[in-house]
């Protein structure tokens, strides 16, 4: 892996500055997670070509980038980093600089507020709009000739996501039981947007021991637990043991989905159902 970092850094040394854009395409951007996609292909419409490096179905606290995708970020013009500690990028952001140092590096969470350390900030709708913002001021820097372009698109889907954030707060509004168990952790930002409790089986990367599983169940049972919601990442089978214990089930939410208005929606609806059954 080192040599292929060697090699790609001499080949991303000879890049054209990405302020010049006489006679260029599309902006190349890279991006780490798929939703993030979706918001630099809403603010970027026909003017950008995104490749994402964790790929659907992967694990971004462990993936490993390829000697492919190494060849494509020698090639861009921007990456935008989601820059709230995901492992992916805690692990390979300094070498996929040093792969193409003259492309723009732009952190997507400034001005969010880590809690915690928790890097899931993009599942909250109002955290997405700040990251759209950000988005837009990188594609304007990069290609200033069509900053209104970005602009106007920027403007639309902040308006999508303050529909979704709407709409969500109608869904989950009149919930009285508000707590909901997730097998991995990644929903808290969506949690405290809309006044819910995530209740976790996994801690700090970690499952739970056999008396932290006792007291999960037990804490299942006393509030009428029925689902564990668990992402596609992750181990269904470890999950569907852990619900079987209480007489639960498993319901499939997913944080990395690049449909990122309708798999919110969707979310919302799946935890609304879950806990009117508790009620």
């Amino acid at each position: 892996m080192a040599v292929i970092f060697a090699s790609l850094f001499l080949v991303g040394s000879f890049h054209q500055p990405i302020f010049s854009r006489e006679g260029r395409g599309k902006l190349k951007v890279v991006v780490t997670i798929l939703p993030q996609a979706e918001f630099v292909e809403k603010v970027g419409g026909n003017m950008v070509k995104v490749m994402v490096m964790v790929p659907p179905g992967a694990n971004p606290h462990t993936y490993e980038p390829t000697p492919k995708q190494l060849i494509e970020v020698s090639e861009a013009d921007i990456y935008f980093q989601v820059g709230s500690g995901i492992d992916f990028e805690r692990s390979f952001m300094r070498k996929i600089i040093e792969v193409n140092s003259r492309m723009l590096v732009v952190n997507c969470s400034e001005g969010i507020k880590i809690v915690n350390g928790d890097p899931h900030v993009w599942l909250s709708p109002r955290n997405a709009e700040i990251m759209v913002r950000n988005i837009y001021r990188g594609l304007a820097a990069a290609d200033p000739k069509n900053e209104e372009y970005y602009r106007r698109n920027m403007e639309a889907y902040i308006d999508e996501l303050r529909e979704l954030d709407a709409e969500i707060r109608n869904i989950l509004g009149n919930l009285s039981i508000r707590r909901f168990m997730v097998y991995h952790p990644a929903w808290r930002y969506f949690a405290r947007e809309y006044n819910l409790t995530q209740i976790p089986v996994e801690k700090e990367g970690k499952e739970p021991t056999a008396r932290g599983m006792i007291a999960l169940v037990n804490q299942a049972r006393r509030l009428g637990v029925k689902v564990i919601f668990a992402s596609p990442e992750f181990d269904r089978k470890k999950a569907e043991a852990i619900a079987e214990s209480f007489g639960g089930r498993i319901i499939f939410v997913d944080p990395l989905a690049k449909d990122y208005v309708e798999n919110l929606r969707e979310v919302a609806f799946k935890i609304a159902w879950s806990l009117s059954r508790n009620e």
